[in-house]
């Protein structure tokens, strides 16, 4: 077996007996970057940092002191994450070149754990979008590919395409992203990772370059539950910088992590059965439900009643509060500022807005500063606001009864890059299923439960009740467990 095919959980505890170094261990990470540049899962690569990280980390395992839960791990770091002195761009040409003077929490806390950065993963433009296909430095190519259409290149999902890639494709043990609508677990889904969004203020905001800033929350991809389940712990805890921060002791979900789900009861959203569904994923569904009956749990029929305005809600709400974070890129204080010839102040503000922001940054921007503008903010944003309020007590109603809820993740496969890009609609509703619990700032993960008639992954999402992570971890777990996903994508160089 390789070293890049090692999980977390297998790559730690070969680091802790000595059978190999985390000097090699991330060496054989780097070779596999080379090897499959093309997929263009990182916009910069760190191998300099990553080879001086893994020998301090290799002098700590020499010398027996302490180890963190990442000691010696090379992982990947979405690069909407301000990292110290490594260029931090939100995939957007208004930052390229931006170095930042500080450390985001989440990253400094994954540090402190010893882990090793092999680079900052590929993501859509300021996080904005389901397909990573936005980014001014290429599109993020999928690993996986249609089992009877090699040739066509599909979308990693988005937008932690690099990150979730980066993972499928073994350029990273495990990775970082973030999710405002479904940015961790639709991409997960995708690329047959596990990837899990926390409840919202479980991981600090600090230092990550703001998207919608009621949504935006960090959180990890990994191979399996066990691996997730320490890079959250790895990166969870209070912040006293954010004032969206939890002040919660964080769990040590790796150890309570238990499949036995005897007793627990789990909800099916008859909302979530939608008529555009594809019957393989309807059929997984009810694969995965019945899994869960089998481990021993009770199947629930509940009702979240507003879902069906879930995805209308979350794209008034996070185009205002984008328009409203991204207002501070004027090309005066840093970033990106034109080179045009100007004739004053606001001639410059547009052109440089003109230039450093893609399309569908701007159309977000457009839509946003409208639903805030004089005269709508209480027909859009209020209103919106108000059954945000109302998807949120569904959800609350709804953990009355059941302890989880079963849902599919996405309502497809992976789609080929190019597909649907010139319908915005039609790209929203990839994030259908994802968007009601980032609205209501519940956890929810996706696990890879199958494969569909193309030879593509496709994933089963849990949501569990705020900070009870660890229901989800246990249900992610019996569903990993019953549906026995080994497959891999096959790469070509």
């Amino acid at each position: 077996m390789s070293l890049t095919s090692l999980t977390l959980t297998a790559a730690r505890e070969g680091l802790s007996k000595k059978e190999f170094s985390s000097v090699e261990l991330t060496q054989a990470y780097i070779d596999n970057m080379a090897q499959y540049k093309h997929l263009n899962a990182y916009i910069t690569e760190t191998p300099d940092i990553a080879l001086e990280q893994a020998s301090r980390a290799d002098k700590r395992i020499a010398s027996a002191q302490d180890s963190g839960l990442l000691d010696g791990i090379p992982l990947a770091v979405k690069d909407l994450f301000c990292t110290e002195n490594v260029q931090s761009t939100a995939g957007s040409h208004m930052l390229q070149g931006f170095i930042p003077p500080y450390e985001s929490t989440v990253t400094a806390n994954m540090f402190s754990q010893g882990a090793v950065m092999l680079g900052k993963a590929n993501l859509d433009e300021f996080a904005m979008g389901s397909a990573n296909i936005t980014s001014y430095y290429g599109s993020v190519i999928n690993p996986w590919k249609r089992k009877d259409d090699p040739d066509t290149d599909l979308v990693p999902g988005g937008s932690s395409g690099g990150s979730s890639a980066a993972v499928a494709a073994h350029l990273a043990v495990a990775s970082l992203g973030t999710d405002t609508g479904g940015s961790i677990r639709q991409p997960a889904a995708f690329t047959g990772t596990v990837g899990i969004k926390p409840t919202y203020g479980r991981c600090s905001r600090w230092g990550t370059i703001a998207f919608a800033s009621s949504l935006d929350q960090a959180g990890p991809f990994a191979r399996n539950v066990r691996d997730a389940a320490i890079m959250l712990e790895s990166i969870a805890g209070f912040d006293k910088k954010d004032s969206t921060s939890a002040n919660l002791p964080v769990p040590n979900w790796e150890s309570a992590l238990n499949a036995d789900i005897k007793g627990k009861k789990i909800g099916i959203p008859k909302e979530y059965n939608v008529d555009a569904m594809p019957s393989e994923i309807r059929h997984l569904w009810e694969k995965g439900a019945q899994w869960l009956r089998e481990a021993g749990a009770e199947i629930v029929d509940i009702s979240l009643p507003h879902t069906k305005y879930a995805l209308a809600t979350y794209y008034i709400v996070a185009p205002a509060e984008c328009s409203s974070n991204l207002s501070r890129y004027d090309g005066v204080r840093f970033g990106h500022r034109t080179k045009e010839i100007i004739t004053s102040l606001d001639d410059m503000y547009e052109k440089t807005r003109a230039e450093g922001f893609g399309d569908e940054v701007k159309r977000r921007i457009m839509i946003g500063t409208y639903v805030l503008s004089h005269g709508y903010y209480d027909a859009y944003y209020r209103k919106a606001q108000q059954v945000r309020t109302l998807i949120a007590r569904d959800f609350e109603k709804a953990y009355e009864q059941v302890d989880a809820i079963l849902t599919p993740t996405s309502p497809s496969e992976a789609f080929a890059i190019g597909e649907n890009i010139d319908d915005p609609v039609t790209m929203y509703l990839n994030d259908i299923f994802t968007v009601p619990a980032s609205m209501a700032g519940l956890p929810g993960m996706s696990v890879p439960a199958g494969l569909s008639t193309n030879g593509l992954p496709l994933g089963l999402q849990i949501l569990g009740k705020a900070f009870d992570e660890q229901t989800v971890f246990d249900v992610g777990a019996a569903i990993e467990r019953a549906a026995n996903f080994t497959a891999r994508p096959k790469l070509v160089a």
